[in-house]
């Protein structure tokens, strides 16, 4: 008896259709990687290089049912004005109380305490954001 050969002898008549597409598929998701990569850099990059103010809150306090006290350190390039929006929540997760502050101060690091008038008791303060003027 003889074992009946199902595929081609290999190398003898050159590559298949389906290597041929594996290749390009390959090929293509490489390149398409490459570029999701770039892409992702280059916003990355503006994102870092064109933020020129940023802050993080270091602590709130809930004053009374009527008033959050909220400290801020805020970094920013010399001479930069700039807006930074805070939030404040109750207990069922409404908003109680919301504020814009401008920060003018010409230094590079800026560390104060804003208050902010509830309409209801809150039970949590936030940062939205800052964004430059």
């Amino acid at each position: 008896m003889s074992a009946v050969r199902e595929q081609l002898p290999e190398g003898r008549y050159g590559r298949s259709a389906d290597e041929r597409a594996d290749r390009k598929l390959k090929i293509a998701g490489a390149v398409l990687g490459v570029l999701f990569l770039g892409m992702m850099g280059w916003f990355g990059w503006h994102y870092v290089v064109d933020n020129k103010i940023s802050a993080e809150m270091i602590k709130f306090d809930v004053v009374s049912a009527e008033e959050v006290q909220v400290h801020l350190e805020i970094r920013k390039d010399e001479g930069v004005k700039g807006v930074c929006t805070l939030r404040s929540r109750s207990e069922d997760g409404a908003e109680v109380a919301r504020k814009d502050v401008r920060v003018d101060d010409p230094g590079t690091r800026v560390d104060r305490v804003f208050s902010l008038r509830t309409t209801a008791r809150a039970t949590s303060a936030e940062l939205i954001g800052c964004t430059a003027r």
